[in-house]
């Protein structure tokens, strides 16, 4: 089963398996590309150690190392744990702002957009602003 984009995923699963297994507001996001209300998601301002991988399908996406503090209401990080684990799509939806979303390369599940050259001081210059309830966070073992 092909995506709308086109791209055939490795995760692929109907419309109505989509809603059987997400709760509505995970749908809205992961399927639907959404966006959850900022300041209000679990991982927003956490310190945990681990990895986020997708709430969709389990991929390991981000890692805490990578996590900063960009004060914009949703979790920033400034690279994915690997580039094949992230897509990357044009997204002009809001018009006089291009953005580039950001979606799981495994299922094709959006997690958020990436943003650049917005001034933060991180090694890669870039912000990935992803939903809270996109994730899912392994905690490292200590």
């Amino acid at each position: 089963m092909m995506d709308p984009t086109g791209r055939d995923y490795a995760v692929t699963k109907s419309d109505e398996e989509w809603r059987a297994e997400l709760t509505p507001d995970e749908y809205s996001v992961l399927r639907a590309a959404g966006t959850e209300r900022p300041f209000v998601g679990e991982y927003t301002d956490t310190a945990t150690e681990g990895v986020y991988a997708c709430r969709a399908c389990g991929t390991e996406l981000f890692t805490s190392g990578t996590k900063f503090e960009s004060h914009c209401g949703w979790p920033s990080f400034y690279s994915p744990l690997a580039e094949d684990r992230v897509e990357y799509i044009k997204d002009d939806s809001l018009p006089g702002r291009p953005r580039v979303e950001v979606r799981c390369a495994n299922c094709g599940s959006h997690m958020g957009h990436v943003f650049e050259g917005e001034g933060y001081e991180t090694p890669t210059d870039q912000r990935y602003c992803i939903n809270s309830i996109s994730m899912t966070l392994r905690p490292a073992e200590g």
